[in-house]
C-alpha cells in the first residue's frame, strides 16, 4: 500500500472512531434525559434508517412509522445501550426489530414499484452514472429477496456493516448470516446481468 493511501485510510478509521465516542457520549446523554442529545442522534441516523427501511419494507408509506417507533425505544431505552458493539449497530438492531414487527402484520408483501426511482441519499454528486445504474438495478432484484436476505444485502452493500455487526443486529449466528448472504448473492447473480452481476 502506498503512503498515502496508508495515511487516508488511517484518517478515516481515526474519524471512525471519533464519531462512535461522539455517538456513544450522545446515547448516554440521552439516557440522562437530554432532548437535545436525542434530536442530534435523530438527525444523524435519520437518513440511514430511512433508506434501510425503504428497502426493507418495501412500503413507503410504513417508512416513518417504523423510524419513528425504533427511535422512541432509543430515546426510552437509552440506559440500556452498554458499550459493547458499536452505537449504530445498536439502533440498526432495534430498526429491523421494528420493521420485521410491522412486516409480520402486514397481510400481504406489497412491492414498491417506484423504490428505484428514489434518491437514496448516499450518492454524492462525484458518482458516475454506472453507480447509480448498478444501484438502481441492486435494489430492483432485492425487491425479490425475502425481508432477512433482504437485510444482509442491504446492511452489507449499503451501510457496510461486517458479519459479526449483522449477526448482532439480527439476533442470529455469524454462519446464519454467511448463509443467508449467500443464498442471497446467488439469487442476484441470476437475476443480474453480466458486469451487474460481477459486482456481487
Amino acid at each position: 500500500m502506498l503512503p498515502r493511501q496508508s495515511a487516508a485510510r488511517d484518517r478515516e478509521a481515526a474519524g471512525a472512531r471519533s464519531e462512535t465516542r461522539d455517538e456513544a457520549r450522545l446515547i448516554n446523554r440521552i439516557a440522562g434525559g437530554e432532548p437535545r442529545a436525542f434530536e442530534d442522534l435523530y438527525r444523524i441516523y435519520h437518513p440511514r434508517l430511512t433508506r434501510f427501511l425503504a428497502n426493507m419494507l418495501r412500503r413507503p408509506e410504513l417508512v416513518e412509522e417504523v423510524l419513528n417507533d425504533a427511535m422512541m425505544v432509543v430515546w426510552r431505552r437509552a440506559d440500556s445501550f452498554n458499550g459493547t458493539s458499536k452505537v449504530s449497530t445498536w439502533v440498526f438492531a432495534i430498526a429491523y426489530r421494528k420493521a420485521l414487527k410491522a412486516l409480520r402484520g402486514l397481510d400481504e408483501a406489497v412491492e414498491d414499484k417506484n423504490a428505484n426511482l428514489r434518491e437514496s441519499g448516499a450518492a454524492g454528486p462525484e458518482q458516475q452514472l454506472d453507480q447509480r445504474q448498478v444501484r438502481e438495478a441492486l435494489l430492483n432484484a432485492m425487491g425479490e429477496l425475502s425481508a432477512d436476505h433482504r437485510a444482509v444485502v442491504d446492511f452489507t452493500y449499503f451501510h457496510e456493516f461486517g458479519y459479526r455487526e449483522i449477526a448482532e443486529i439480527m439476533d442470529c449466528p455469524v454462519d446464519t448470516v454467511k448463509t443467508r448472504m449467500f443464498h442471497a448473492r446467488r439469487r442476484l447473480k441470476g437475476m443480474l446481468t453480466g458486469r451487474l452481476a460481477d459486482w456481487l
